[in-house]
């Protein structure tokens, strides 16, 4: 049996280092580390050529994720950010297969057929994840979503981001068994609160890769998972070569997994 995809999100290097280097000096170290999927981060974008990282991209052969900060739902507006059509299309042209964006101010009055329409003319895939706000950090609304996706037989499905549910104090366990089945991406990170009280990503400790197992139950078998916190050393690749094997693992009964 195949194990499942892992994605490193560029974001888990740094955005210093990120910007300095551009996301295209990446490509050869995720796969290099036996990673399957890249997440292109919008918000560190500085003069990357979109066609040249996509053709670098497949040379490798490597898949994409498009992150975008953009909120599907605006508030006080029924229908999508009209920003979406632009990031299904900047996706496309990095050739990414999927794009992932926050779920913003979702309420019952959203307009779920102008989505479908959008959504039809695109190749690419969305995965709506949750972030840290109180209005698309929380399950209630996600639930609420994809009870209309579902009605709506809408090609979408849920970035489950494991740490930022702690932003707004909710329940990863929780989330995982109401939501579990809408889940396409996992994106995979600790969290510590530091001394002055903020929250922030940290590497996974044995606990945490024991929590995620939990977690993992609640959705398919084989939904890709990533990368989400700082991968930071002398040797990128081999540090990103042992979590991508950490991840892969998670949630594979037949494998012995792999520790930190």
């Amino acid at each position: 049996m195949n194990k499942p995809a892992v994605s490193i999100s560029l974001s888990s290097y740094g955005a210093d280092l990120v910007r300095q280097r551009g996301q295209g000096s990446f490509i050869e170290i995720l796969a290099a580390a036996g990673a399957n999927r890249i997440e292109w981060r919008e918000e560190l974008l500085t003069d990357e050529d979109p066609a040249q990282l996509s053709e670098a991209t497949r040379t490798q052969g490597l898949e994409s994720v498009y992150s975008s900060p953009m909120e599907l739902w605006l508030a006080g507006q029924s229908k999508p950010n009209p920003e979406l059509i632009n990031a299904l299309q900047r996706a496309q042209t990095f050739g990414a297969k999927w794009l992932k964006v926050s779920l913003g101010y979702f309420t019952d009055n959203n307009d779920l057929q102008t989505l479908a329409r959008i959504l039809g003319q695109s190749p690419v895939q969305l995965l709506v994840e949750n972030d840290q706000t109180l209005h698309g950090g929380r399950i209630e609304p996600f639930q609420r979503f994809f009870t209309e996706v579902e009605q709506h037989k809408l090609p979408i499905k849920m970035t489950f981001d494991i740490g930022n549910w702690h932003w707004q104090d909710q329940s990863a366990a929780s989330a995982a068994r109401l939501l579990g089945r809408h889940v396409g991406y996992v994106h995979c990170k600790a969290v510590s609160r530091r001394a002055d009280g903020k929250l922030v990503a940290i590497p996974p400790a044995a606990s945490d890769l024991h929590l995620w197992e939990q977690l993992l139950r609640h959705m398919a078998q084989d939904v890709m998972r990533a990368a989400e916190y700082p991968l930071q050393g002398d040797d990128l690749v081999q540090l990103t070569t042992e979590h991508v094997a950490i991840l892969s693992c998670l949630g594979q009964p037949q494998l012995e997994n792999a520790h930190v």
